[in-house]
């Protein structure tokens, strides 16, 4: 019988916040992070908003010379992992190091690393590459540096799946302490990837909105979408063997449930169309968490705020969940804090546990128009309710599908 595992801690860096608290309150206000982008001159570029991490320091989470070792997305993993260490109450001095392991994932790695060495390579000759060229840019660096930072000398992975990285992570931590591979898992994603190449590739991708008005640039499942909002940094918990918990008198936050996960083998970008790809990583993820579909009351969707995305994503829920998709509470989490990528799925992780532990189920900020083809209920208002279970789904390029379920704990099955 595979080991019950559980959420016993939670850290984030997001663009409403540098913590959970004030994270979770900014969501609970309806705050929203968008502004003109200040990290680089976009008087250029057709996308003017992004979702930054503002007040950001990385020097007030690590020791000075560390932090100079590490790009922006490395330094939000390890400043919301210390967040979530320390809420979790691990002290690895009573811990067995090769026990505690990590999976933290980045979608892109240091964009910015690979702008200035590339300027330097053109400008000066390949002499002037900066000798740490590698292992700044290179995306298993978050878990890399977490481990280090921290001590942690299990298991360590980083998981890349594009927008679905985040999700994967968790989901590949619980697989871990399941089935024995470790008793604490530091999981989760991180993203730092507001920068010239970052948003001109998506831009040139026609995936970002061209919206100047905050109030109206990431709406997801609105008729007036028109792209997603780029956002940064990182969402981290600490899951943990049930047992192992309970001995050392750690609170529990929530219990993880169940993970499915599919392919499209579609398109490179583009959802399948008919949702069924989607449709089965939730299947699956329900099954796992041994639940029937009716059994699911809340969805805390992908919902991009990109045509496709959210159609594609609607007609999944359709698909799968039938007539019941209707009773449904769906939103989504980058209505406030744009899409974080490889850090996307962690953050809404986070947001679903604590959306389970208060019985409150956030709005879709923005959300006004309705569209046709997206007719199921999308939060508009915010709603306290007592529910059991949050399914959080994520969807990556390449075709890459992620669900989770996140249940309310109780101490007996």
């Amino acid at each position: 019988m595979s080991r019950r595992v559980v959420v016993t801690g939670m850290g984030a860096i997001t663009p409403i916040g540098l913590s959970v608290d004030e994270f979770w309150a900014g969501i609970k206000e309806g705050k929203t992070g968008f502004a003109p982008i200040t990290k680089f001159d976009a008087s250029e570029f057709k996308c003017k908003l992004a979702a930054e991490v503002k007040d950001f320091d990385g020097k007030n989470y690590m020791d000075f010379k560390a932090a100079k070792r590490m790009e922006p997305f490395s330094q939000y993993a390890v400043a919301a992992t210390k967040e979530a260490l320390e809420d979790a109450g691990i002290v690895m001095e009573k811990e067995d190091p090769y026990r505690v392991g990590v999976a933290v994932g980045s979608g892109t790695g240091s964009l910015q690393a690979m702008e200035r060495s590339h300027s330097r390579l053109l400008e000066k000759g390949p002499s002037r590459i900066e000798p740490l060229f590698v292992p700044l840019t290179i995306s298993n660096m978050a878990a890399g540096n977490v481990s280090i930072q921290y001590g942690l000398k299990g298991k360590s992975i980083n998981v890349v799946t594009a927008c679905a990285t985040g999700t994967n992570s968790i989901g590949e931590a619980f697989r871990t302490i399941q089935y024995g591979d470790a008793e604490v898992m530091v999981a989760g994603g991180t993203e730092g990837s507001v920068c010239p190449i970052g948003i001109g590739g998506f831009s040139a991708l026609t995936a970002l909105t061209t919206s100047e008005d905050p109030k109206r640039c990431s709406i997801p499942f609105d008729k007036e979408r028109s792209g997603f909002v780029m956002g940064e940094g990182a969402g981290i918990v600490v899951l943990e063997e049930l047992e192992h918990a309970k001995a050392r008198g750690a609170k529990i936050y929530a219990e993880v449930a169940g993970y499915g996960c599919s392919s499209d083998a579609y398109h490179i970008t583009s959802p399948a169309e008919n949702g069924a790809g989607a449709a089965k990583a939730m299947e699956y993820a329900v099954k796992d968490a041994g639940l029937g579909l009716n059994d699911i009351t809340y969805i805390n969707a992908h919902g991009t705020s990109t045509h496709h995305n959210d159609l594609f994503e609607t007609r999944a829920i359709k698909l799968l969940f039938g007539d019941h998709a209707k009773d449904i509470k769906i939103n989504s989490t980058k209505s406030m804090v744009g899409h974080l990528l490889g850090a996307a799925g962690a953050i809404e992780f986070v947001t679903c546990v604590k959306e389970l532990q208060e019985g409150y189920i956030h709005r879709t900020v923005g959300y006004q128009v309705p569209d046709e083809e997206c007719d199921l209920d999308y939060c508009k208002e915010a709603c306290e309710i007592d529910f059991e279970y949050a399914l959080s789904n994520s969807l990556g390029f390449g075709g890459h599908n992620a669900s989770l379920v996140v249940k309310k704990y109780h101490d007996e099955r």
